[in-house]
């Protein structure tokens, strides 16, 4: 095995033996069930197996907090947006359903375009949801969410900015 294969495996068992049960109870004590604890534990290492220089990490807890908060929250985004969808879904007639790998399709695809749009002010991701995904005009937005034609297209040029930057990274 290489040798710095080798020391990352040892230094993040390390830091899994003495940690993993208090970041599980730290997130169970957040999320109230210890089995979304467990899964968001389980990624949160992951996400640190997948870290280029483990040997740099000089807090671990902190760094473990933060991961795990962020995936957290982005569960919380998803199942928010699940929610939503499914409302939705609720008032279509049933004929017209999409098929379940179809709304999941839908909602993979949301959740990148909320993952995008991230950091952009409500107003910019509502002008960009209206003219993508509910087919309105410029025109018919600005009425709408009560700005100008020239805000409208500052906006959906910051929207459209954010979406091409993260999709070439």
């Amino acid at each position: 095995m290489d040798p710095n294969a080798l020391l990352k495996t040892r230094l993040i068992g390390q830091i899994f033996q003495q940690h993993y049960s208090w970041l599980c109870a730290r997130l169970s004590y957040r999320t109230g069930c210890s089995h979304s604890a467990e899964d968001i534990a389980a990624e949160t290492f992951l996400k640190v197996w997948m870290l280029p220089d483990p040997t740099a990490i000089r807090e671990p807890r902190a760094l473990l907090t933060t991961i795990a908060q962020r995936l957290m929250y982005e569960s919380w985004r998803r199942r928010d947006l699940e929610k939503a969808y499914l409302q939705i879904l609720a008032d279509v007639p049933e004929h017209v359903h999409p098929s379940p790998q179809e709304q999941l399709i839908l909602i993979e695809s949301l959740l990148a375009i909320d993952r995008l749009l991230d950091g952009l002010s409500g107003q910019a991701k509502a002008v960009f949801v209206h003219s993508q995904l509910d087919g309105m005009t410029y025109t018919q937005i600005s009425e709408r969410l009560g700005l100008s034609l020239g805000r409208i297209h500052q906006l959906m040029t910051q929207a459209l900015r954010a979406c091409y930057l993260g999709l070439s990274e």
